[in-house]
């Protein structure tokens, strides 16, 4: 396992973190528990939550997990959870208020057993509340000793510089992180936000780096789902629905993918997340799995480093294509200086 410092921050996470919202929904506890320790046998440090996970049984779950096992066990991992989202239907069960958020992480620690968390991200952007209003209250976290970092979660290139910025004008803490969803299949991530949280000095902490499972070759085209997968118990689950995402752009994907998986002999997994885990400015790739089998094979990609020619070609497969200036080839110059075209001497 390698190790990365999370953002501008001194901390250190794994490569590959191990995500939880299957915990207490498709995992039982003892299976959570035993990913968990696998994660952790194999170096594994960061483990992200969120108050939603599960409603509250994840956070439970970990929670239990840290009270069972020997401080030596624990003491490396370093534990993000989330806030933002609906917690029940009254008026103020949601956003980024100074209220909601009190009242979310209290609750959050409560579940987990603890006394703080090391990350703290706001699940999602909240156009209600004032946005120095929500960075004044996690400034006070961390001056509190609740947290000891935070992040943000799902947030546009805008939000994200917006956020960075205000902090400084407020002579506050900022976010030292950022978790979006990016993979081979949804790199429009690249477009603002991967450049934004660059240039504030973020660290990148990609969700879904599998597609929903798409990139694990679960799936065959014009074959829909069935059995014991995501898509296969409802093909219209959420982003990853089959109809939605089958298109020939994911299909050339998922060949390219093949195809290098083949010639390396590991698994399609394991390429598509060493791809992402070596993109500019990622920290940690967040895993997702229900077995410690699933587990065990995303944790191979720790050790693999796919090369120059492997990249380009799942760069190629993998272009959304931007229609039109400045994201396509014609603001490649303002993108990068080194391929502008040289002078006329």
């Amino acid at each position: 396992m390698e190790y990365r410092t999370l953002g501008g921050s001194g901390c250190a996470v794994s490569s590959l973190a191990l995500g939880t919202m299957t915990f207490g929904v498709e995992t039982d506890e003892p299976g959570a528990h035993a990913q968990l320790d696998r994660f952790v046998e194999a170096g594994g440090t960061l483990v992200d939550t969120a108050d939603v996970y599960g409603d509250g049984r994840s956070e439970q779950i970990i929670g239990r997990w840290f009270a069972s096992r020997p401080a030596d066990v624990t003491e490396p991992v370093v534990l993000a959870t989330k806030g933002r989202m609906p917690v029940d239907k009254t008026p103020n069960g949601a956003g980024t208020s100074a209220r909601h958020l009190t009242r979310a992480l209290d609750a959050s620690l409560r579940r987990l057993g603890l006394d703080s968390v090391d990350l703290y991200q706001v699940h999602a952007f909240d156009p209600l509340t004032p946005l120095e209003e929500t960075l004044r209250t996690l400034d006070g976290f961390l001056r509190a000793g609740k947290i000891r970092y935070y992040g943000v979660s799902n947030f546009t290139g805008w939000q994200l510089t917006k956020a960075v910025y205000l902090a400084r004008v407020l002579r506050i803490a900022g976010p030292v992180a950022i978790q979006p969803q990016y993979s081979l299949l949804v790199r429009e991530t690249e477009w603002e936000v991967v450049p934004a949280a660059i240039d504030a000095g973020l660290g990148l902490l990609p969700w879904s780096p599998l597609g929903g499972g798409w990139l694990s070759g679960k799936y065959r085209r014009d074959q829909r789902p069935a059995g014991a997968t995501r898509l296969g118990e409802d093909p219209d689950r959420g982003m990853e629905a089959y109809d939605r995402r089958g298109t020939e752009r994911t299909w050339n994907v998922i060949g390219a993918v093949q195809e290098v998986a083949a010639n390396r002999g590991v698994s399609m997994a394991e390429v598509a997340l060493a791809w992402l885990t070596d993109r500019p400015g990622v920290s940690s790739t967040i895993l997702g799995a229900r077995t410690v089998g699933q587990l065990e094979t995303n944790l191979r990609a720790a050790d693999l480093h796919l090369t120059a020619a492997e990249t380009a070609a799942l760069d190629a497969a993998s272009d959304p294509h931007p229609a039109d200036y400045p994201y396509g080839e014609m603001g490649a110059e303002q993108r990068d200086r080194s391929l502008a075209t040289p002078p006329i001497l």
